[in-house]
């Protein structure tokens, strides 16, 4: 049991060493993109979802 355990813990060790990890400004700019991303979708789902509601209160009268 603690063999398996010391192996895993050798093998996530060597796994590791491969990550590369980003620098600052790759970090910033991926950021940037996913908050201007979810801004953009946020307004074009809002605007679906007011047509909609519109839409349907119309249907209902």
């Amino acid at each position: 049991m603690f063999k398996r355990i010391k192996d895993f813990i050798g093998e996530v060790k060597v796994e590791i060493k491969k990550v590369v990890f980003p620098s600052k400004d790759e970090l910033l700019g991926s950021t940037w993109v996913v908050v201007a991303t979810v801004l953009i979708m946020s307004v074009f789902l809002g605007i679906i979802d007011l047509s909609l509601a519109k839409l349907i209160r119309m249907a209902l009268r």
